[in-house]
């Protein structure tokens, strides 16, 4: 009788080249070994006899985190990936387990995203990335494509901001019956942990189609808890908010053919779907998945779908 392989996390920290510490998560079927700050032993790659999968040995996958100012919520995401090579997780700096540590520009997260791929021994990986974490992946991409094997973006936003008002206008309607609670959290001129959490929650609930079962996920997603920053947050979406649409869609024409592209999207996300059209209309080989009952979070609403998808595509 055989054992079913069981998805080993193992932490370690990677410090960039400006010295910020950043915090990763490394996850692998058990059975296999790593060595140094998070780097892989070289013994344990290229075991298989595949010849595609010898061809991409060092090949893996990075996660990248909503935010910014946020922290890693993926571990699910991670362990749907592990048997098909290892997978990172990390801490984005300005958040989590982190070092609070400027500059917060989005060239500075690209390359700190590039310095835990590198960390960690892989030469090619596919980046997956949801929500802020969607765009950070695709700028990852487009800045080093000769890095990506292929882009998997979640519930993103796409390249301009006019969904802005659809969102804020799905947002206070989700909020309505907590209305009063939330803004007495959110005016709080010291608000304690407790406090933050709380409005977390509450904010996180608008993001679940059922109120029925949001406060449980929202709270299940701020286990373990950091109190977010919202200079990180700031900083990084006014300099975002300077990128023109059309300089976007120009630079994601130009990728490879080679770079294939999964959007995977939940209908019922209060951010509007059609954001990402002109993103979807812009990628040279892209494969376009929307989850009829899902939200924000679409591995969290409809998981087998979200399983089904993301195991052809990585297929």
């Amino acid at each position: 009788m055989t054992s079913t392989p069981v998805p080993v996390f193992t932490e370690s920290y990677v410090t960039t080249d400006d010295g910020c510490r950043l915090w990763t998560a490394r996850c692998e079927q058990s059975g296999s070994t790593s060595s140094g700050e998070g780097a892989p032993s070289r013994s344990t790659r290229g075991a298989s006899t595949d010849p595609e999968s010898d061809a991409d040995a060092d090949a893996g996958f990075v996660l990248c985190h909503g935010g910014p100012g946020f922290w890693d919520t993926l571990a699910p995401l991670a362990v749907l990936l592990a048997g098909r090579g290892p997978v990172i997780r990390w801490d984005q700096r300005g958040g989590g387990r982190s070092r609070h540590q400027g500059p917060y520009t989005l060239a500075r997260f690209v390359a700190d995203l590039d310095a835990v791929r590198a960390a960690h021994g892989l030469e090619r990986v596919t980046v997956v990335g949801h929500s802020w974490g969607a765009n950070l992946a695709l700028h990852y991409a487009l800045n080093h494509p000769e890095r990506t094997r292929s882009l998997v973006y979640v519930a993103g936003v796409g390249l301009s901001w006019d969904w802005r008002p659809r969102h804020n206008a799905n947002f206070l309607a989700a909020m309505a019956p907590h209305a009063a609670e939330f803004a007495a959290l959110t005016a709080l001129d010291q608000p304690t942990e407790e406090q933050e959490r709380e409005a977390d929650v509450l904010r996180l609930m608008t993001d679940f189609p059922d109120p029925a079962t949001a406060r449980e996920h929202a709270e299940q997603l701020l286990s373990p808890y950091f109190v977010s920053d919202p200079e990180v947050n700031r900083l990084l979406v006014a300099e975002v908010r300077t990128l023109t649409e059309a300089d976007m869609i120009a630079r994601c024409r130009a990728l490879p053919v080679s770079m294939r592209v999964l959007v995977v999207d939940g209908a019922r996300d209060p951010r509007p779907r059609w954001s990402v059209d002109s993103l979807a209309d812009a990628l040279p080989n892209v494969t376009r998945v929307t989850l009829e009952s899902a939200g924000h979070l679409p591995w969290i609403d409809e998981p087998d779908a979200f399983t089904d998808a993301l195991h052809a595509f990585v297929a």
